[in-house]
């Protein structure tokens, strides 16, 4: 089961906005019955002594179609959630069994639930009654919208509502909502997302499960020639053609920006060394803003013309610089090796 096999629900900004267990039998009592029967949470550990699994944290997601879904999930997911979309909600207590038995590897899983499933959807109420007597800790956030803002979202990507059939779009909403009715009012947590973008969306859930510790951010710093291409992922792009290339330097043509001597000719050119200051200093004034608006991946594009010698050599120092700072970061040297 893949994490987050996201179909068909619109963020509020878009537009406005077999797993097939075997018996386990490590004491005699860890086996996995057959469907209908509860399964055992009891695991040895590697001394021989018997203990407990502990019973991961559950988010249920729901809501309209169209409120943002999709968007609480990613949030939830960059926040190291075990994030599983349309899940059958018959499968919700098997879900929680095999986090329970993964000792400690997946201690909070986000489950996305909604009328894509269906005849399924029928299934929920036992599903969460299955929970209650387990002792799970779980909660249940529902996403609302108004039936304008949902209308307009759906017209602006020409798709139809789940549950509209041959009628309008408003009669799919309203469907949606009679059926949803009883859940909206079990939900711990309602957000409408009427007048809030995807930033704003992001926020809020932020403000729900991120605690206390800021947005993370991952970084992808890229070397690349400019000869091939600018990279179509990039969100920020420098150029290194303002220094002198090494190519014209024969002793230095052959070897890449990986190379001591390269990148010492490189950092030795006027300007070389206060670019990576002032670059750094840049990246931390947009690192900040980009927490704030709930983005946490950037790539930083460093390119020159052929992507051996000065983006490379350049692309390796900010990458340990980022790295230093507490950024997480992965360093991709696009075209080296393509000459």
């Amino acid at each position: 089961m893949t994490q987050q096999e996201r179909r068909g629900d619109e963020d509020p900004a878009q537009a406005a906005p077999d797993h097939q267990e075997t018996g386990e039998d490590r004491t005699g009592r860890q086996a996995v019955r057959e469907s209908g029967e509860q399964v055992s949470t009891d695991v040895t550990t590697p001394g021989g002594q018997d203990a407990v699994a502990a019973t991961p944290e559950l988010v249920i997601i729901s809501g309209m179609s169209g409120a943002g879904r999709s968007t609480a999930a990613k949030c939830l997911e960059d926040l190291g959630w075990f994030v599983v979309d349309n899940l059958p909600p018959a499968l919700i207590p098997t879900m929680v069994e095999l986090g329970a038995r993964s000792q400690g590897n997946v201690a909070r899983i986000a489950v996305v639930v909604d009328v894509r499933g269906r005849r399924f959807f029928d299934n929920l109420r036992e599903s969460l009654a299955d929970l209650d007597t387990r002792d799970v800790t779980r909660r249940i956030v529902f996403l609302e919208s108004s039936d304008d803002a949902l209308v307009r979202r759906f017209e602006s990507v020409r798709r139809p509502h789940p549950l509209q059939g041959d009628g309008r779009i408003v009669d799919g909403i309203a469907a949606e909502r009679e059926l949803l009715r009883e859940l909206r009012g079990d939900a711990d947590l309602v957000i409408d997302t009427s007048s809030l973008n995807v930033h704003e969306l992001r926020a809020k859930m932020d403000a729900q499960f991120a605690g206390d510790e800021e947005p993370e951010l991952r970084a992808t710093v890229m070397s690349f020639g400019f000869k091939y291409g600018l990279p179509v992922d990039a969100d920020l792009v420098a150029d290194m053609r303002f220094l002198p290339n090494p190519h014209w330097v024969p002793e230095l043509r052959p070897f890449t920006g990986l190379n001591e001597e390269v990148a010492a000719y490189v950092f030795n050119q006027p300007g070389a060394k206060e670019f990576l200051d002032r670059y750094a200093e840049l990246l931390r004034l947009v690192a900040a803003g980009y927490r704030r608006e709930g983005k946490r991946y950037v790539t930083i594009a460093i390119g020159c013309t052929g992507g051996k010698h000065r983006s490379v050599a350049m692309s390796e120092k900010l990458a340990a610089r980022l790295a230093a700072e507490g950024v997480e970061t992965v360093l991709v040297h696009r075209d080296m090796g393509r000459e």
